[in-house]
């Protein structure tokens, strides 16, 4: 399922590095664009430890003929294993932001998730959009 998976040095200032992965889980597969939307904006918790939707913005545009939908929140994590390796308990980590996506291409979604510290996710946040803006399909 996971295609990919990056870690993105830590920003002057922070200790943690921030995760990039990318997720494929076959065509047809993955669930919904607003339904993964939803679970991440879940993912991120307000002050008050509710789910993060008012500081959530979304945005849909179209990269090499391609649907995508991206999501930018910040606030505490709560989402799991940022390492992905399995097993982990969730930890809530404040301070946190999240930018990830859904590309729609013929063959399914891939949905791509960065994750880390606020600063070193806004470090990254340019190299993040020309990432995504990469995006090409080739069957």
């Amino acid at each position: 399922m996971r295609v990919s998976q990056y870690q993105l040095p830590a920003a002057e200032g922070d200790i943690e590095a921030a995760s990039l992965v990318v997720y494929y889980f076959g065509s047809g597969q993955g669930g919904s664009v607003d339904a993964n939307l939803e679970r991440w904006i879940g993912q991120m918790q307000a002050p008050d430890g509710r789910p993060a939707r008012e500081k959530a913005k979304t945005e849909t545009t179209t990269v090499n003929g391609m649907k995508v939908s991206l999501l930018d929140v910040s606030g505490t994590y709560a989402g799991g294993d940022m390492g992905g390796g399995g097993g982990g308990a969730a930890q809530t980590k404040p301070n946190f932001r999240m930018r990830a996506g859904v590309i729609e291409t013929p063959k399914g979604a891939y949905f791509i998730k960065l994750v880390g510290p606020e600063k070193t996710v806004s470090h990254w946040d340019q190299a993040f959009q020309e990432f995504v803006k990469s995006a090409e399909f080739k069957g």
